[in-house]
Parts: structure tokens; C-alpha cells; sequence
């Protein structure tokens, strides 16, 4: 679906430069602090933005080229996206009739009803959360093969954020092929979600790995300075200093259970692979 070789984007105080492969029928999750580089990744592969360097190609071909029938093949939420606020939801589903030969309506109304949208209403007296409902809403319902999701889920209470991640899986389940691209700073909502994941900070890829290695194999060791010093080091990803000793972060939890029965080895989550990796030394 998506595949990014080498691409270089440089501005006056931040450099790009990642590679990427997004196959068929996978959910992908970007993630990594404000400022690491998630949104312009993603604006070069919706060819909002010229690379430098290097390819970017989606279907097989430059998103820059892309004509109407290319575009309607992706649904998109970006942070800021969307429609006049002047507007109604009534008058969002028109244009979509309009723009999307597949778009169904039926379906778009229904997830407005169901989450409270009133299809009369300026779009501009929505709360934030609702505003964040309908981009999704749209996204989903005009027979879209890629999703390219930048922080869906923003502003979402818990309820609502399962609601709209139930409705993409909906999505998912009506065709195998169909892929999703996902950003969030909401690990729960990544780690029972997506199958692999790309850990971005100053605009460099730092750790791509499937979300299951990450749940089954990776670990978080928390030791003094005297355990520290007979670890095995060849066998930790990264090392965090803290006042008591060490946190460390390995792929291979179990080897440490098996051969140094008295350090505690505590599962690993997205959450923790990102505070020991983006706060630690190897």
C-alpha cells in the first residue's frame, strides 16, 4: 500500500529522513513525541508536501500524480482537516454524494446518530471530541482502501476513543486487503490494534517491530548498579540511568528469567519502549 524509501525532508531546524513499507492488509501504527516528524511523514505521503530526497509511493505511484480516482481511494483524518464549520453534517453528506461514487450514506448518518451528531448542526458549534467523530465518520464511508489516520482519537473520552477504533476495525473486516496507517500518543489504543509499529523521534525511524514481539518477547528490567554489572549487555536494547540503578529495556525477557532468577523481569509495553528508548543509552 505504502512504501518509502529514503525520504529527505529538510527545514531550518528539523531533517526527515525514514523508510517505510506499509503491505497490503495491515495496520501500521507511527508513533513517537511531538516534533519527531509522525505529521510531515505522513504529508508527504498524502503529496501535501515535496520530499528532498528519496520516494515515496502509494498504489505503486508518486502521490503527487495522484487524479480524483487515486485520492478516493484513501480516507484521511488530519488534525486540522475538514470541512467549513459554516456547514452542517447534512451539507458534509452531499458533497461526499458528490465527491465519492462509493460514498455510503447510510452508514455515514448512522454514525452520526450513534454518536450523538446532529446532521442540523454548524459544524462550528461542535464540541472538539465531535469534531474529531465526524472527520473519522467521513473517512470511513466512501469505500476507502488505505486509511492514513493522523491522531484519530484526540480529544476522545475513553468511551468514545473504543467506539471509533470498533468502527475501524468494521472497516477492516470488510475487506482483508484493506490497510490502515495510524498515529497516536495513546499506547492502549496502538497495542490492541495495529501489527507492527514505527517508532520515530528527530525525524529518524529508531525501532520498527510487530506489536506482538513487542508484547511477548520485549521486557523492562529494573536493577541497582551492583545488579547492573553482571548483566549480560549484549542482550539489552537500551539502558535508562535512574537514581536507584538502572531501568533496561530487552528483546529477550525470558533469557533474563531464566539466568538471573533474582532480578525482577516485568513485561514490556509500547509505553515503556518508548520512555527507555527515547530516554536511554545503549
Amino acid at each position: 500500500m505504502i512504501s518509502i524509501q529514503g525520504l529527505q525532508k529538510k527545514y531550518k531546524d528539523f531533517s526527515l529522513d525514514v523508510s517505510m513499507q506499509i503491505p497490503p492488509g495491515t495496520v501500521t501504527g507511527l508513533i513517537g513525541r511531538n516534533g519527531a516528524g509522525k505529521s510531515t511523514t505522513i504529508k508527504a505521503i498524502l503529496g501535501l508536501i515535496k520530499p528532498d530526497a528519496g520516494e515515496v509511493k502509494v498504489f505503486s505511484r508518486n502521490p503527487r500524480e495522484f487524479g480524483a480516482a487515486d485520492k478516493e481511494k484513501i480516507g484521511v483524518v488530519l488534525p486540522n482537516n475538514g470541512f467549513s464549520e459554516e456547514l452542517t453534517p447534512e451539507d458534509v453528506a452531499c458533497i461526499l454524494r458528490a465527491m465519492y461514487p462509493k460514498f455510503d450514506e447510510s452508514d455515514f448518518r448512522e454514525k452520526c446518530r450513534s454518536q450523538g451528531i446532529s446532521m442540523k448542526q454548524q459544524i462550528k458549534s461542535l464540541s472538539t471530541g465531535t469534531k474529531a467523530k465526524l472527520r473519522v465518520a467521513v473517512a470511513l464511508t466512501h469505500g476507502a482502501e488505505l486509511l492514513v489516520l493522523d491522531e484519530p482519537t484526540a480529544g476522545l473520552d475513553v468511551v468514545a476513543r473504543r467506539e471509533v477504533m470498533d468502527w475501524i476495525r468494521e472497516y477492516l473486516e470488510k475487506d482483508a486487503e484493506r490497510s490502515v496507517l495510524i498515529s497516536s500518543h495513546i499506547s492502549t489504543d496502538l497495542e490492541g490494534f495495529c501489527d507492527d509499529v514505527y517508532l520515530i523521534d528527530n525525524g529518524a525511524i529508531v525501532l520498527h517491530e510487530e506489536t506482538d514481539t513487542i508484547l511477548d518477547r520485549y521486557g523492562v528490567l529494573k536493577v541497582s548498579e551492583e545488579e547492573f554489572a553482571k548483566l549480560d549487555r549484549a542482550y539489552l536494547t537500551a539502558v535508562k540511568k535512574e537514581a536507584f540503578g538502572y531501568v533496561c529495556l530487552t528483546k529477550e525477557k525470558q533469557y533474563f528469567r531464566e539466568n538471573f532468577p533474582g532480578i525482577a523481569v516485568e513485561n514490556a509495553g509500547i509505553d515503556s519502549v518508548i520512555l527507555i528508548l527515547l530516554g536511554g543509552q545503549r
